[in-house]
């Protein structure tokens, strides 16, 4: 079956490791014969800075436009990008809060702690990379930047099943590990996971 998916790159810079994963998921997702949009967020022009009184926002910026629309055409979403600081870089934050808007993502509801999930009917797959190894990052820290987008941002929002694909520590690793890592983005596209 022809999955539709969209692949964001939420990585700073092309010519880094998220890059040449990000490159190896689009190559087995293509093989594969799933439908794949691609969205380069540094490519992107759009301010990241969310306007603190609603009323006072500018207009979506067309880029922001049609990257709402990739979302909604898309069935799985799969972002890609580093752990910086140890949560998720501010491209892809200022991204989603310019993006993730009540209206296209969730609707508060008045006179009610609920709130109704639009995205729903989509699942994602975060493929992230990462220098601190991945026991300490759990342990020492309780993994903040999988818990922002999986729970606070994607299920919340009404994606799921969430699953994230982790690759540690990079500054590290040999040449095989990487080529490894690549090989399981590539293996990931094709299976359209």
């Amino acid at each position: 079956m022809r999955k539709k998916i969209l692949l964001i790159l939420a990585h700073p810079a092309h010519a880094s490791f998220c890059g040449a994963l990000a490159r190896a998921y689009l190559e087995g997702a293509n093989k594969s014969g799933a439908e794949v949009r691609e969205l380069v967020l540094a490519d992107l022009r759009f301010d990241p800075v969310l306007a603190v009184n609603p009323a006072d926002a500018p207009p979506l910026e067309p880029d922001l436009v049609r990257a709402q629309d990739d979302i909604r055409w898309a069935e799985h979403l799969v972002f890609v990008y580093p752990i910086m600081w140890g949560t998720i870089p501010a491209l892809l934050k200022g991204f989603i809060e310019r993006t993730f808007l009540p209206g296209f993502a969730v609707n508060f509801r008045q006179n009610s702690p609920l709130w109704d999930r639009l995205l729903k009917g989509r699942s994602a797959r975060l493929i992230v990379t990462m220098n601190t190894p991945s026991l300490i990052y759990r342990l020492a820290f309780g993994k903040p930047g999988h818990n922002t987008m999986k729970k606070a941002i994607l299920k919340f929002c009404g994606i799921k099943p969430v699953h994230i694909t982790e690759m540690a520590s990079v500054q590290r690793s040999s040449k095989e590990k990487r080529e490894r890592w690549i090989a399981i983005a590539r293996e990931l596209g094709f299976k359209q996971r």
